[in-house]
């Protein structure tokens, strides 16, 4: 929060307003530059007799969505927060607030600020924002057109760009092995090869694709050769390709998805094609369908036959084929490779010829890690952190029950070689933190492994919730109730069952000590 200092000139009769300024400029929309709207901020200012004393600024930040806006972040987390030491905030119009897809996101933020005590003012709006009925339906239309204004402008920046592509230009990304950018000027004359992140200068320039390195060439063709006619897998191409010390275009090892990028994509027969996928306006990238697609085909030149690019997407579609199947098929491959290896990881998946790409897991269902919950695995990472987890759980259950007893009147302490309670010197306790896990059918169990179950004479054994992050009950029993038993399900039966609490207030109910001469 930077502070500036300045003294307005107050109207006769009014007191000086401490006020915020909120600027904002996207990378898209250069009309109100941030030195614009501070100008007409102070000149606004100046007449309400109010002194600006804290600025949140975000230059070159979109206005779709509050994320990747750390000046507006900052100011509602002061606002709500009580931090700060304003009551408005001023702001140079609705569209500077944000150009929010869903206006009542804009509303919302709105919202939070006055339900803080902080108004909020557009300086460059023709009505006040005083909440009045027809302030709100001003306010409703301009946060419409705001959105609005995102949504023409994205449609008509993509009608450009597929134009450019069906011209045979190359719109961003990087070129991929063999290939290299050649700037071109507006009447399509060759003018240099770009170097690796160098972009063009001039606007009427465009970009096209050309030949690169003859090695890059060499290897590309080398990979469509192995793929088609010795019949070898893209694992197993990437393996020899990795063998031979060779790198890709980005000076990485080779992986699956890497020889699968190189075997599918058409460039490499100098077709020109574009919006496969998309994320538009901050919103989830998707696959898009080919009718969707902007392509221009024979735009450059070609470095694979085209007859032979040809068979090897047949091959491909053949092998990838069998592995779109279900989702329990594919767990089941998984729990395939686990059997084998011992453990997984991204690097073992995609070494197992007979297994799936660890990217395909990850599309399937968000995460390697739910892939590992769905077949019942943990990870070192996750054991690891989950074992961090569950100590603290039973550090904090002792270190509770300890003060509770104590306020209660009675004595209890921690015996840390045998790790157990010593309650009022009549009885000790034993306390577990009991991981839970989903068995092959989706229900919990909780699996008892613990060497405390024969040393003391009430257990309590702390079961968690999925994921280890909350506590479901407690199961607070004689130790001759548990010994035997290798793990707990949801439900155990009544003879059981009926030891289970929310809390720990039977033990502290237990160990609890009347005043003797208040009974007396």
């Amino acid at each position: 929060m930077d502070e500036v200092a300045r003294t307005p000139r107050v109207p006769s009769g009014k007191r000086i307003v401490r006020a915020a300024q909120y600027l904002r400029m996207s990378k898209e929309h250069q009309t109100y530059s941030i030195d614009n709207q501070k100008d007409a901020i102070r000149n606004y200012a100046e007449i309400m007799g109010y002194d600006i004393v804290a600025t949140y600024e975000d230059a070159g930040r979109s206005g779709l969505n509050l994320a990747g806006r750390p000046g507006l972040q900052r100011m509602l987390a002061d606002v709500e927060s009580g931090r700060a030491e304003f009551e408005t905030v001023v702001i140079y119009d609705v569209s500077r607030w944000g150009r929010f897809q869903n206006i009542n996101e804009s509303a919302a933020y709105e919202f939070r600020c006055q339900m803080a005590g902080v108004r909020i003012e557009f300086c460059a709006e023709q009505f006040a924002n005083d909440g009045s009925v027809g302030s709100d339906v001003l306010m409703a239309i301009k946060r419409s057109m705001a959105a609005e204004h995102s949504r023409m402008l994205s449609q008509k920046t993509f009608i450009g760009q597929a134009r450019l592509i069906r011209l045979g230009f190359r719109q961003g990304g990087k070129p991929g092995l063999g290939l290299r950018r050649q700037l071109v000027d507006q009447s399509g004359r060759p003018k240099f090869i770009l170097c690796p992140h160098e972009q063009k200068s001039l606007h009427t320039d465009r970009m096209i694709l050309v030949p690169g390195p003859p090695e890059e060439i060499a290897t590309v063709r080398w990979i469509f050769g192995q793929f088609v006619k010795t019949h070898k897998t893209e694992l197993e191409i990437a393996r020899l390709l990795n063998k031979r010390g060779v790198v890709t275009d980005l000076g990485r090892p080779w992986k699956r998805e890497t020889v699968r990028g190189v075997l599918t994509n058409e460039k490499y027969i100098g077709n020109n094609v574009w919006n496969r996928r998309s994320r538009k306006l901050k919103a989830k990238a998707t696959n898009n369908p080919p009718e969707h697609w902007a392509r221009a085909d024979g735009a450059f030149e070609p470095i694979i036959d085209r007859r032979l690019f040809e068979r090897a997407q047949l091959i491909h579609q053949t092998l990838y084929s069998r592995i779109r199947v279900s989702n329990e098929e594919i767990l089941l491959a998984l729990k395939k490779v686990l059997a084998r290896r011992g453990y997984l990881s991204a690097s073992i998946i995609d070494d197992a010829p007979d297994c799936p790409a660890a990217s395909l897991y990850f599309h399937r269902f968000g995460s390697l890690l739910k892939s590992y919950e769905l077949i019942g695995y943990r990870s070192p990472r996750q054991f690891i952190a989950s074992k961090r987890r569950l100590a603290t759980v039973r550090i904090q259950a002792i270190e509770g029950l300890l003060g509770a007893i104590g306020s209660a009147g009675g004595q209890a302490t921690y015996d840390k070689e045998d790790e157990i309670l010593r309650i009022n010197d009549e009885f000790t306790v034993a306390i577990e933190v009991l991981h839970c896990t989903a068995s092959d059918y989706g229900y919990p169990f909780w699996s008892l492994k613990t060497r405390r179950q024969s040393v003391a004479d009430i257990f309590i054994l702390i079961r968690m919730r999925p994921g280890d992050l909350v506590i479901r009950d407690y199961l607070i029993a004689p130790m001759s109730k548990i010994v035997g038993k290798s793990e707990l399900r949801a439900y155990n039966g009544a003879r059981l069952d009926t030891y289970l609490f929310p809390t720990l207030a039977p033990i502290t109910r237990l160990a609890a000590r009347a005043n003797v001469e208040t009974i007396l």
